[in-house]
């Protein structure tokens, strides 16, 4: 991965809404959902952002979302948002999946209306265990004010790499 890091912008299409609420549908809401299955169209389309600005092959595992052409294989995190991100905001992995067989994380932010995305950057899974900061829910995070929506462990928007 690069060391410099800029944030990826994307304008969401049509064909990826319409591709993500297809998708969404046909998917279970997941034990420990945050918001009991209402974000799965943000977080696949997160997954066509992901692919839109890295490439690879969507796989939707328990495990992982993504494998990329030399087999590595990225889950994807979304946050559904209502406005821009900025480098000093956080990126969450739940609590309760820390043992998702994958080799990044990969985040990704959403507009509520579905209009736009970035990419915000990816870290090795082993690495990001490293510096994360545990969040417990209902929690403010000082160095933005975020309240947690659930136990998390987060990493700064700036600390992640660009490239896989």
């Amino acid at each position: 991965m690069t060391d410099i890091h800029k944030m990826t912008p994307v304008k969401i299409t049509p064909a990826m809404r319409k591709m993500a609420t297809q998708t969404a549908k046909k998917q279970p809401v997941l034990k420990n959902s945050i918001r009991s299955g209402t974000g799965t169209v943000y977080g696949c389309l997160g997954e066509l952002v992901f692919v839109s600005v890295n490439g690879g092959r969507l796989e939707r595992t328990y495990d992982y979302d993504v494998v990329m052409p030399d087999g590595t294989t990225v889950d994807v995190k979304t946050k559904c948002v209502t406005s821009e991100p900025y480098p000093y905001y956080e990126c969450s992995v739940a609590a309760f999946n820390p043992n998702q067989d994958c080799d990044y994380y990969a985040f990704v932010r959403v507009l509520k209306d579905k209009s736009r995305g970035w990419y915000l950057g990816a870290m090795k899974k082993s690495e990001y265990f490293d510096i994360a900061v545990y969040i417990k829910k209902g929690a403010v995070d000082e160095s933005n004010g975020w309240k947690a929506s659930a136990d998390c462990y987060n990493v700064p928007i700036s600390a992640l790499g660009t490239v896989l």
